[in-house]
């Protein structure tokens, strides 16, 4: 298997939410962004059939912070259009969000002012084609980080909450904070019954170093 070298970018933003999976009904952040959450910041950035990514680690740069607010979120998902309405067209059922039964408020335990950096590499998958190669990706990677492009809006674990991205050129060093952080999500492994996988994580001096392919713990603690 072709693995990349090491790519590094840096993400900061006012608001973050690393949902812990225990915890059903109120969202409550994990203290540090997961692998899985890290993987969503590099796939908005660089997304192909022909690679995979996998995180190495993540650098804290600010102090870890929560912060507690109330949200209205939407309970019922807006119905899907029949066939026959796709295909020749007619009224659509209507859905206001502004309805009691559509939307419940609930409390989120978030992250504030959030920096990070993210270093991870890829490895080329069976899809990749003649004319892909590592140097043609990583290249392809540095440069949209330069310019601050991205497929999708990158974001810390909720859509609504915004992720800057830049290179990690210059960056401050990480906090001095050292903690176990149990048992954390490492990714979903997803299939007919889709797995959760977990490892024990820990923040040592300010980094998370990423277990590389843990084995597999189902289920939440």
């Amino acid at each position: 298997m072709q693995t990349s070298q090491i790519l590094s970018l840096r993400a900061s933003g006012s608001l973050a939410c690393f949902t812990r999976p225990e915890l059903k009904v109120e969202r409550v952040s994990y203290p540090v962004m997961t692998p899985s959450a890290a993987r969503g910041l590099l796939e908005a950035i660089l997304w192909k059939p022909a690679i995979t990514w996998y995180v190495k680690r993540i650098a804290v740069l600010r102090e870890i912070e929560f912060v507690s607010f109330r949200r209205n979120e939407v309970k019922d998902k807006m119905p899907v259009p029949s066939r026959e309405i796709i295909q020749h067209g007619g009224p659509l059922r209507p859905f206001f969000i502004d309805e009691d039964k559509n939307h419940t408020q609930r409390n989120t335990v978030a992250l504030r002012n959030v920096d990070y950096i993210v270093d991870a590499y890829f490895e080329l998958t069976d899809k990749a084609g003649s004319e892909d190669n590592l140097n043609k990706f990583e290249e392809m990677f540095q440069r949209r980080v330069e310019k601050g492009q991205h497929f999708h809006q990158p974001y810390f674990g909720c859509r609504e909450f915004v992720a800057d991205i830049m290179s990690a050129t210059g960056a401050p060093a990480p906090i001095n904070d050292s903690r176990d952080l149990g048992l954390m999500l490492w990714d979903i492994e997803y299939g007919d019954r889709n797995r959760p996988i977990f490892f024990s994580a820990r923040l040592s001096n300010g980094v998370l170093e990423v277990t590389e392919k843990p084995d597999a713990q189902e289920g939440g603690a």
